[in-house]
């Protein structure tokens, strides 16, 4: 059974092995209800689909979804690919205990978003020299192209919103499981604010297509 679920952020907090403090951060993490199982020879490809939390208004198409399931609320829809379908099956729960000490996880969320910066607090440049008669442009981006083809080139970093993207971290250890609680404790930071909603999964099940994968072995 390939592992995988559904959380929040809810902080950072610190444990001690030994003499050595650890960072760590606290996930509540589950439990989770299977609203699909997606075949190969129904739907072209192996997945299933998680569900997670309540709202209080659904809409009808999303009603009649979980419907299936016998499922009657959700907050949150999310989709696992899987080498095999058949350990699933509609309303299975899928609770932390899949997780154990010592597992290397990666996490998918959306990171702070940090409004319009400049491009030295958005991409990190250097800036101007301080001194010397120079003007007062410290923080200005300088040069964004030649006098030829009189026109900025598409991907030229400049200033505009910074944050606010999906990123993906991985080979994260879990620390601690506590299935009572529903808590995940996972080493170090995790991207994005409190409360924020995370996808966990085991290093080696999670497929390679994001697009931003901070390595943090």
């Amino acid at each position: 059974m390939m592992k995988f679920i559904l959380g929040k952020k809810i902080g950072m907090s610190r444990v001690f092995q030994g003499k050595k403090a650890i960072p760590v951060t606290l996930v509540l993490a589950g439990p989770c209800q299977v609203a699909q199982v997606k075949k190969s020879d129904k739907d072209g490809y192996q997945a299933v689909q998680l569900s997670w939390g309540e709202r209080k208004k659904i809409t009808k198409p999303i009603a009649g979804h979980l419907k299936k399931a016998k499922l009657k609320s959700t907050r949150y829809l999310r989709e696992f690919h899987v080498d095999s379908e058949s350990s699933y099956e509609p309303g299975q729960e899928i609770t932390v205990a899949i997780f154990k000490p010592g597992d290397q996880a990666r996490v998918t969320a959306v990171s702070k978003g940090k409004g319009f910066t400049g491009v030295v607090k958005r991409h990190g440049f250097a800036g101007s020299p301080k001194t010397h008669g120079h003007r007062h442009d410290e923080r200005a981006p300088g040069s964004i192209g030649a006098g030829f083809p009189e026109h900025v080139f598409k991907g030229v970093k400049m200033a505009g919103r910074s944050g606010h993207t999906q990123i993906s971290i991985k080979n994260l250890t879990v620390v601690e499981v506590d299935p009572e609680k529903n808590l995940l404790v996972l080493r170090g930071s995790l991207p994005g604010p409190r409360n924020t909603f995370i996808e966990i999964q085991a290093a080696d099940t999670a497929s390679s297509e994001d697009d931003k994968v901070k390595d943090k072995s």
